[in-house]
């Protein structure tokens, strides 16, 4: 230690609070920090307020890599304050700075403040699969120029096998000799490849907590979870390390992390995007889409991919669907009837003659689960063991669904999808994107499927429907990030970009 003595106490506290670290003890942890509403915590990943958004944070990530304080700076502010500036040094190699502002209560020395800056690291292996600068190079010039983007792990890239975000399935995976054809298309109009992004497994979750590989951080919440299944994406673009994220959207696997992460994501119209060359899910329901930190740079993404007219078919008029924003939660519900004001005209499926939302989920459900086992059933069962707990146990599910409902469902689903197109024709739902904030990286499974049904109920509309739905990041409740969603008709994907800042203003 260098600078003036260290006031009585203080060190043995910081050597205790660095014997906490190693041991992941959560309860020392919690101990070390001032219990307060205003204290602080904050790296690269964010800025968390309050203990007990930092005791949330400390819970979900684990404990940190050996490291030996090697030099510590004390400087004593007033008799029960301090600043601690100290470089930690890692078993592993590289160091790292945490600056401390230490207060005295009742005898005993806690964190009031600290940030930290950590040890370099050449990526995110949460985010990135693998990274260049460029991975791939633009093969051409237009709208795109001088845009980087993280493309999803489902999609081929030239010279690297696809990973479908699971171990298992890469090692077995072959380079990809040409792009997917959604890849083809940024790369031609100048956009280069950044890296391959994260995904969750074979994209058949919602919430980004990848078991092999660990969770993508959520730029605009750190204590929460990123959305999937277009996790690493959505966290390389809110993050600034991309600025488009090539994704999908089953379920509402663009739209969920949209809304959580506060960007921009269009869920384009079923088969308006080819799909040659992307990993299937379900392929009845599976688009193309992406994620942008802005309206312009996602329209022209768009225009790129589609550069006919295709997409530019007219929006109707908007109407607040009742059923959408009932599925809400109380708070997201105030805060868009805050944004919408009381001059947009309000209907509900019923009155459409569409069917409740909980059917509609219970429909995608079944068909997006037959054909999800229909395509990737085979390698499971050849590979036991090799899926994560929740991606596995949802495809045992879809497995094992009776015979005589999935044969139902499919038979259903054509009717309800031209039903709910037809209801489009001359209007666009307007609701939140999904019930509320981004879960807390800490909550159980419980929570999390609790979640995970009440959003699937909200995206199953446009995925059954088939339709295009963007989310822009024009809602704020208890200060994270909700969606504002527009779904349209059948190609008035670009209508409705334009169109939603007119009814949700950000």
């Amino acid at each position: 230690m260098s600078g003036p003595d260290a006031p009585a106490g203080l060190l043995e506290a910081l050597d205790a609070y660095e014997r906490a670290l190693a041991a992941d003890d959560l309860a020392a942890l919690d101990d070390a920090f001032v219990r307060s509403p205003t204290t602080l915590r904050g790296d690269d990943r964010g800025l968390l307020v309050g203990h007990d958004a930092i005791s949330a944070f400390r819970g979900a990530r684990g404990g940190v890599a050996s490291r030996t304080l090697t030099r510590v700076e004390v400087r004593p502010l007033a008799d029960d304050l301090a600043l601690v500036v100290a470089v930690s040094t890692f078993d592993a190699g590289g160091s790292g700075l945490q600056t401390q502002l230490w207060r005295r209560q009742d005898g005993t020395w806690r964190i009031e403040a600290a940030h930290v800056t950590g040890r370099p690291r050449a990526f995110d292996t949460t985010v990135w699969r693998v990274l260049g600068d460029p991975l791939v190079a633009p093969t051409g010039t237009g709208p795109l120029d001088g845009e980087t983007v993280a493309v999803k792990d489902l999609y081929a890239v030239p010279g690297h096998p696809v990973g479908a975000g699971n171990p298992t399935y890469l090692r077995e995976s072959v380079p990809a000799a040409t792009a997917a054809a959604a890849v083809a298309a940024l790369l031609a109009a100048g956009a280069s490849i950044r890296g391959i992004a994260r995904t969750d497994e074979f994209a058949y979750a919602l919430t980004g907590r990848n078991e092999p590989h660990g969770t993508p951080p959520n730029g605009a919440v750190p204590t929460a979870v990123p959305g999937g299944s277009s996790s690493g994406s959505a966290s390389a673009v809110r993050s600034g390390t991309a600025g488009i994220g090539l994704g999908t959207d089953t379920a509402g696997s663009i739209r969920v992390p949209a809304s959580y992460q506060g960007l921009w994501g269009l869920r384009t119209t079923h088969g308006l995007v080819d799909r040659a060359g992307l990993l299937p899910l379900a392929p009845s329901f599976d688009t193309v889409g992406w994620l942008t930190r802005d309206a312009d740079t996602l329209l022209r993404a768009l225009d790129a991919s589609v550069p006919d007219d295709t997409a530019r078919q007219p929006v109707g008029d908007p109407v607040v669907l009742t059923d959408l924003l009932d599925a809400a939660d109380p708070a997201t519900r105030d805060a868009f009837r805050a944004a919408v004001g009381p001059d947009v005209p309000e209907t509900s499926l019923a009155a459409l003659g569409l069917p409740a939302l909980d059917e509609l989920r219970e429909l995608l459900r079944l068909v997006q689960g037959a054909e999800a086992t229909a395509v990737h059933g085979d390698w499971i069962a050849a590979h036991p063991g090799a899926l994560g707990a929740v991606v596995g146990g949802r495809f045992a599910a879809a497995a094992a669904a009776p015979a005589d409902q999935v044969a139902a469902a499919r038979e259903r689903f054509p009717v309800v999808r031209a039903a709910i197109r037809d209801a489009l024709h001359d209007r666009a739902f307007l609701a939140p994107t999904v019930p509320g904030p981004a879960p807390a990286l800490a909550a159980d499974a419980v929570e999390l499927e609790r979640v995970r049904t009440a959003t699937t109920a909200m995206t199953a509309l446009a995925s059954v429907g088939g339709l295009p739905s963007v989310s822009a990041p024009v809602l704020t409740v208890d200060g994270a990030p909700v969606g504002g969603c527009l779904t349209g008709g059948p190609d008035t994907d670009r209508a409705l970009v334009t169109a939603v800042g007119r009814w949700l203003p950000a």
